[in-house]
């Protein structure tokens, strides 16, 4: 295979095959390209686009280019959960041992860092000697004893994808719809899931901003997960803000911690339990919504998700002291600074991408794929569109590694929140659920 000619043909708007693409990504997890030739690929595919035949070929070559695991023994079904990826979203690190605790199956295999957006295997790494790169063996073994995992991908799970999900974050290819759908299913569907439930954002700090293009994207997946049998739940939910208090690697931990023990702010825990009652179903663990928010509360209240938690991060090398005191455990900026409003108001915006933008500035996120992510620095947001907020009133915390750092964050929250005279509209945090039935239009 010559990838200039595959190159050359998507860029005049033309179509690769099925096989070409499935070709390509074998050869492409085996070293065969050059990152410099693929990288001019997903450009064009960025602008000309891929047909639904072509995006299944993309995903089924990255989903062969490695091993598959396989959990039917179990005797209940693998459920898993994806989110596109938003500023503050720390969710799956929540959900993971908490719908493990209710009694379902969760082999999650997460990302990092893309874009202006946290990645969760970063965060997770916050925490002293959490593995996120074990092997197929152990995390087989993790699971059939703990029901749970939260690992990245390695060598062995769609390592085509891995390569290129770097590739993507390091050239602005990140929003493309066909390579979002065949990235995310290619690493699922190599989980071995009896069913799959996806977090797809809109709003100013999604990959894709527009409720119709959220929805194509929702659609697409969907049609993905029904040519392999995979039942797929989406629910589309608000990044117009950034999601809960904390915005940053360690600093999200700490509040992943505290939603686990039954408190955290509302947004997260109620994002959290709509996605694990979806979860629930899916895996026959509940009957309905209803049921399932029931015992994930359940789980929540009685320690039971925390104590999961404790026991995946024992697992897989890391400080269990972090679940009693982390901030004694997790790294800690050095400095800290207070930003307070100029003047009452509402709240207009709380701008995410700026919040993200500036994660990445003081040095918790990366601009290169070589890039390392100091954990301890990042935001406290602590007011939401729509608080009626007085002069002088605290409106975010900064958390940054020197002086010139808390300056630099003080200036990113300066342009990220957004004060005026008149209450804003309030945008409903889950605003569609969608499946191979249909679209439900929502009100939460």
């Amino acid at each position: 295979m010559h990838l200039i000619d595959l190159i050359t043909r998507k860029r005049d708007g033309g179509r690769i095959s099925p096989d070409e693409w499935r070709t390509f990504a074998v050869d492409y997890a085996a070293g065969k390209f050059r990152d410099y030739q693929v990288a001019a690929l997903l450009m064009a595919v960025f602008f000309r686009g891929l047909d639904d035949e072509e995006t299944y070929a993309l995903m089924e070559g990255m989903l062969d280019s490695g091993a598959r695991l396989d959990f039917s023994h179990l005797g209940s079904a693998a459920i898993d959960k994806h989110s596109t990826g938003g500023v503050g979203d720390k969710v799956s690190i929540i959900l993971a041992p908490l719908v493990a605790a209710c009694g379902v199956v969760v082999p999650m295999i997460s990302g990092r860092a893309l874009g202006h957006t946290g990645g969760t295997l970063d965060k997770l790494e916050s925490i002293p000697g959490f593995n996120t790169r074990l092997s197929m063996a152990a995390a087989r073994a993790q699971v059939e004893r703990l029901g749970c995992m939260l690992i990245g991908q390695t060598d062995e799970i769609a390592p085509a994808d891995r390569k290129l999900y770097a590739l993507r974050d390091a050239t602005a290819t990140v929003e493309a719809i066909p390579l979002i759908a065949a990235s995310i299913m290619s690493k699922k569907l190599a989980e071995g899931l009896g069913g799959l439930v996806l977090d797809v954002k809109t709003g100013a700090g999604a990959f894709l901003p527009e409720t119709e293009r959220a929805l194509e994207l929702a659609q697409t997946m969907i049609a993905i997960g029904e040519r392999r049998g995979c039942p797929v739940v989406v629910l589309l939910t608000s990044m117009d803000h950034p999601l809960g208090v904390a915005c940053g690697n360690a600093l999200e931990v700490e509040e992943s911690l505290d939603v686990l023990r039954g408190g955290g702010p509302a947004d997260t825990r109620e994002l959290t339990l709509a996605l694990g009652a979806e979860m629930l179903v899916l895996g026959g663990a509940a009957t309905d919504a209803g049921e399932a928010r029931s015992r994930l509360e359940h789980a929540l209240n009685t320690g039971a998700a925390l104590q999961k938690f404790r026991q995946v991060i024992e697992a897989q090398g890391g400080d269990p002291r972090v679940v009693d005191t982390p901030g004694e455990v997790l790294p800690q900026a050095a400095e800290q600074l207070m930003f307070f409003s100029h003047r009452s108001g509402f709240i207009q915006r709380v701008e995410p991408r700026v919040i993200g933008r500036g994660i990445i500035a003081l040095g918790g996120g990366r601009t290169t794929m070589e890039d390392t992510i100091d954990a301890s620095v990042g935001f406290r947001i602590l007011v939401k569109p729509g608080d009626h907020i007085m002069r002088g009133q605290p409106l975010a915390a900064i958390l940054a590694r020197d002086a010139a750092g808390a300056e630099l964050g003080s200036a990113c929250v300066k342009e990220a929140i957004i004060i005026g005279d008149e209450e804003p509209a309030r945008v409903p945090l889950i605003s569609h659920r969608v499946t191979g039935r249909g679209v439900e239009t929502l009100t939460k």
